[in-house]
């Protein structure tokens, strides 16, 4: 096993569409990010891609798992080794978006990031398709953040 920082073309689409249904969203952030994965045997099978939005500030646009190899913490290793990354690059907070429930609003939190606001309405005007979730749509967005 093997956390490394790489080009975000190397990972394939398919792993990040785990975590964003989006594939023209993914192309979006997917330019100028910094691409961290976690490696086994050779093969991506998690990543997570953080971006700079200002100058002390990053996003993670996605954190992806294959699914054979979901909780098993592999997850969250990875995030940790890509906040150490980001530190590095004095980058003083996190951000990233989620849906305002869900297994991944309890993830984060359990992380240590806290709700920042409240986007209406982002799930249903940035992606065609809608998202379910135990069978209910996600519409609004969590903006949370980690001060590191």
């Amino acid at each position: 096993m093997k956390f490394s920082e790489v080009s975000g073309y190397d990972v394939p689409i398919s792993l990040l569409l785990e975590a964003d249904p989006c594939e023209q969203s993914i192309r979006k952030y997917r330019d100028d990010s910094w691409c961290f994965v976690y490696e086994e045997r050779g093969q991506v099978v998690a990543a997570c891609l953080a971006k700079l939005t200002s100058q002390s500030t990053a996003q993670v646009f996605n954190i992806s798992v294959e699914p054979d190899y979901q909780k098993q913490g592999i997850g969250s290793e990875l995030l940790s080794f890509a906040l150490q990354q980001i530190r590095t690059k004095n980058v003083t907070r996190i951000e990233l978006g989620t849906g305002s429930f869900g297994y991944q609003l309890s993830y984060y939190q359990q992380l240590g990031f806290r709700v920042d606001s409240v986007v209406k309405n982002h799930f249903l005007t940035h992606y065609q398709e809608a998202i379910f979730e135990n069978g209910i749509q996600h519409k609004d967005m969590l903006v949370l953040y980690l001060d590191l």
